[in-house]
């Protein structure tokens, strides 16, 4: 079972565009602070992504957090939801544009609310807990695609931007927690 698990995975990665990957980084690199909104199993995804980041040396925060700073026009909202309909998520990108911050969806439904409002978004098509028509099929629960290859989707980001940064295991060790 779990290498038709990683197969269903290894399809859906390798189909997702380079030049959208590459797009997605620039624009990381460019902003002053990066604020990340996802709920549920995506939250607990987005806040892998956000900790790496934190790793690398950027500004980020998740929203919700009592520690989270007010968003401007130099910051960057990223979000994750299959759905793409999550009513938090939605507010979350409503509010970046009220301030004029970019915005930047990882989406398993491109005909959403959040599709429509983000700035620029890129489709991870996998299975969602909406259970649409034309979504692939998958020996998984609901969701569990879409979430999995977000992950090694922004997994894969994190490497390049370690790469393209020239960060040495020590610098970015030297950020994970000493307090456990």
């Amino acid at each position: 079972m779990i290498e038709a698990v990683l197969e269903e995975n290894r399809s859906l990665v390798q189909s997702l565009s380079d030049k959208a990957a590459q797009d997605f980084i620039r624009r990381i690199l460019d902003a002053k602070s990066i604020f990340f909104s996802a709920q549920g199993r995506a939250g607990f995804i987005l806040r892998c992504f956000c900790m790496r980041l934190m790793h690398l040396g950027f500004s980020v925060y998740f929203c919700g957090e009592t520690i989270t700073p007010a968003i401007t026009r130099d910051d960057l909202l990223i979000v994750l939801s299959g759905s793409g309909e999550t009513p938090s998520t939605l507010e979350s990108v409503k509010s970046a544009k009220k301030y004029h911050a970019k915005t930047y969806g990882i989406l398993g439904n491109m005909e959403s609310r959040i599709a429509s409002l983000v700035d620029i978004s890129i489709h991870i098509p996998g299975t969602t807990k909406l259970c649409r028509d034309g979504e692939p099929h998958s020996l998984q629960m609901a969701g569990s695609l879409f979430e999995q290859s977000a992950f090694l989707f922004l997994e894969v980001i994190v490497l390049k931007i370690y790469q393209k940064r020239k960060k040495d295991v020590g610098s970015v060790s030297s950020r994970h927690t000493v307090i456990e």
